[in-house]
């Protein structure tokens, strides 16, 4: 198998056929052995006594918080159930002191603890965060408005008055390296990238009816006014912020002319493949592209190294 992407690589058996049995749900939040990984404000519990890795508790440990919020059922592994608990009822500095831990735990950015996992635990980290921000931000139902309430280990959320079923969403995003002979197109859109000098493959949101090769072709005709010919699968990665489905593709370009959009992006240049790669390798004081968290890092690696045929 290829290495996963960050946040991507899950070893969990999500367990659908367990998230139906109430019975067994019960048994398992009740179940000494079962494991519970606190998120506070959407930053998780990780603790750096020996190796750094998730900040996994007990079921005794979690009962002490009297958290409203009942867990999420993530999925189980080597027989063990697996939750995830949203603890932002309590600051981090709270939830750490009613634990009883010491120094070596803490409540960290999904972002920067994902440098710093093993791959498989970005995988529980993208859903755990994905789910629990879903959660937070779907408490009333889009058909009614009436509160709704968790279901099913956490997997459904059902409307009290209208029985409506909501589950959670995933937004897929195109995300291209576009090609041009020995060039690529990078660019920096409005608002973040542009205040870190960091220059990106261009992406953007799959529109509805709309196919992955098509959302290519009209996400750089609309941010570079370029028009793109053939379209190539690379791999896709799961992005919990809050929770996309990053797509990514080669493309070629056949025209070269940039027209940006103004109101979407900074700037976009043609960069040479020799630029790129000293970029990569942080020798290019001119240019610098993501790191290897992004799967845009390696979209353009993959093309630096040669191993991209559109």
């Amino acid at each position: 198998m290829e290495t996963p992407h960050t946040f991507a690589g899950n070893p969990f058996d999500r367990g659908d056929a367990q998230r139906r049995d109430p019975a067994w749900l019960d048994a398992a939040l009740h179940d000494p052995t079962s494991r519970f990984l606190p998120l506070a404000h959407l930053n998780v519990l990780v603790h750096e006594s020996g190796e750094f890795g998730l900040g996994w508790l007990g079921r005794a440990d979690v009962a002490r918080l009297d958290i409203a919020s009942p867990p999420i059922f993530l999925g189980v592994l080597d027989e063990v159930a697996h939750f995830a608990i949203d603890v932002s009822e309590l600051a981090d500095a709270d939830a750490v002191h009613e634990l009883n831990l010491d120094g070596t735990w803490r409540f960290d950015d999904a972002r920067a603890a994902a440098m710093r996992l093993e791959a498989s635990e970005t995988g529980i980290l993208a859903q755990s965060r994905a789910q629990i921000g879903w959660h937070r931000s779907h408490r009333c139902c889009s058909a009614c408005g009436a509160p709704t309430e968790p279901a099913r280990g956490g997997h459904v959320r059902i409307c009290n008055t209208c029985k409506t079923e909501h589950f959670p969403r995933t937004d897929p995003v195109a995300i291209m390296l576009i090609l041009d002979g020995d060039r690529c197109l990078l660019g920096q859109s409005q608002g973040r990238l542009a205040s870190t000098g960091m220059y990106s493959a261009l992406a953007g949101f799959i529109d509805q009816g709309e196919s992955i090769e098509e959302a290519v072709r009209r996400e750089i005709r609309e941010e570079a006014g370029i028009i793109v010919g053939a379209v190539r699968y690379h791999s896709s990665q799961p992005w919990p912020f809050p929770s996309s489905l990053m797509i990514g593709c080669h493309g070629r370009a056949l025209t070269t002319k940039i027209s940006i959009d103004p109101a979407e992006m900074a700037d976009v240049r043609w960069f040479p493949r020799a630029a790129v790669c000293a970029a990569l390798r942080q020798e290019n004081p001119e240019l610098r592209v993501p790191g290897p968290i992004a799967i845009a890092h390696h979209l353009i690696k993959a093309w630096a190294d040669g191993d991209v045929d559109v």
